[in-house]
């Protein structure tokens, strides 16, 4: 194991934090891979819809599950990839124009346009957290990539910049720094899960991965490998178990256990079925049985409310017919039984769950369910953020003598790489 390539992700949910360490692996610096050591999880108390409500109680649910994920992998990390979402995420369109300076655009005429691009006005109450490069024009050639090399004289961007409350971003940084670690980058939670479990050629043909936390359900829509679109809905997984709870008159513990042992999202599965379930017994109500097809009914009706919203924002994107890979769901609760059937009739496409283990080595095995998708991913991402350091010292760095073309060349495709996608 090399203590120079290891990763923390830090996953902050409503109802549940994960953390992963993993040492970057594969072909470094030029494709980097995880190879997860350890996991870590700890209930939430201090979230709210993605929101920090109590820094006490989420500095130690961080710390618990950091400890957790060091004590597996044998080693202490100093800091973290962390994961931000919820409705105070807001995303808008910007461009940047300029002249091209010579005959040929270069990679300095792109980063002029592209800091154009960024410099829009911001309130004083919000945050950049991305800014991405959607596409670029040169003259009037609409829908170019990489303009390099291109001749012309008028260079524009289109970007895509994602902003956040300063708020909630420095009461998340606030709580991990209080719980020991240093915040080395903030990042969207569907961004980072995308990095998880959606493919480049999904990406390419259009996708839409639907992330279902237990407070909130973010949206990210891509289209021709670039993120097009950005929702979120405030109902999640948890609000399935509390329809549980006031339905059949259960605590908010037993529920949520039999959503994750009987819970079906697709109630066709149980219409015909007599297949019975046993409630746990008070003393005020004695032995109790429903039908699971009850159970079914329930959680049927709010995942199809939920998708329904969705849906909603998938056909106000402008994407609604585009999305030619379908569906991607992932998130905790994802994962129950019957999500992707119930989600391919309320969106009329191709539906799978996502789960990061395929994306990872290592503890793969550790990390096989929906729910870990948002930690892998940012575990990925500061990964590549590595294999970035990693290119430019081996281009240069702190030793420019030794810096060769072809060296350079390995640097700018991973910066350029990050940039298209960050």
């Amino acid at each position: 194991m090399n203590p120079d390539r290891l990763v923390a992700g830090l996953d902050i949910g409503s109802s549940r934090t994960t953390a992963i360490i993993a040492e970057a692996v594969g072909d470094f610096p030029r494709v980097p891979s995880l190879k997860i050591l350890g996991v870590g999880q700890a209930r939430t108390a201090g979230m709210r819809r993605g929101v920090v409500s109590d820094i006490k109680e989420t500095t130690q649910s961080i710390q618990k599950a950091m400890r957790e994920a060091e004590r597996m992998a044998g080693v202490q990390v100093d800091g973290v990839y962390a994961g931000i979402a919820g409705e105070h995420v807001e995303a808008m369109n910007s461009s940047g124009v300029v002249a091209v300076n010579g005959d040929e655009v270069t990679r300095s005429d792109i980063e002029r346009a592209n800091e154009v691009a960024r410099t829009q006005p911001i309130p004083t109450d919000r945050e950049l957290l991305h800014a991405i490069p959607q596409e670029y024009r040169v003259d009037r050639n609409a829908g170019i990539r990489d303009p390099v090399g291109m001749s012309g004289m008028r260079l524009e961007t289109e970007m895509y910049l994602v902003t956040i409350g300063s708020s909630p971003a420095l009461n998340l940084r606030k709580s991990i720094e209080r719980a020991g670690y240093k915040v080395r980058e903030l990042v969207l939670e569907p961004l980072a899960s995308s990095f998880a479990v959606v493919t480049d050629e999904e990406k390419e043909l259009g996708v839409a991965l639907v992330e279902m936390g237990a407070g909130t359900t973010d949206l990210a829509i891509f289209h021709e490998e670039k993120i097009r679109f950005l929702g979120t809905i405030p109902y999640g997984g948890g609000h399935v178990t509390s329809d549980i709870v006031h339905g059949i008159g259960v605590t908010q513990a037993d529920a949520e256990r039999l959503k994750e042992k009987y819970g079906c999202a697709y109630e066709p599965f149980f219409e015909h079925s007599d297949e019975v379930i046993t409630l746990p017994s008070t003393v005020a109500q004695g032995d109790r049985e429903i039908k699971r097809e009850l159970l079914a009914h329930i959680i049927h009706q709010r995942m199809d409310e939920i998708f329904g919203l969705v849906n909603q924002q998938i056909a106000n994107s402008g994407f609604g017919g585009r999305l030619s890979a379908g569906i991607v769901l992932t998130g905790g609760a994802s994962a129950i039984m019957g999500a992707a059937e119930l989600a391919s009739d309320v969106f009329g496409t191709g539906a799978r769950v996502g789960s990061p283990a395929a994306s990872v080595g290592g503890l793969s095995d550790a990390v096989e369910a929906p729910r870990f998708s948002t930690a892998v991913g940012l575990a990925l991402f500061g990964a590549h953020r590595m294999t970035l350091g990693a290119a430019g010292s081996a281009a240069g760095g702190k030793r420019k003598a030794m810096s060769t073309p072809g060296m350079d060349r390995i640097a700018q495709r991973v910066k350029t790489w990050l940039q298209d996608f960050f």
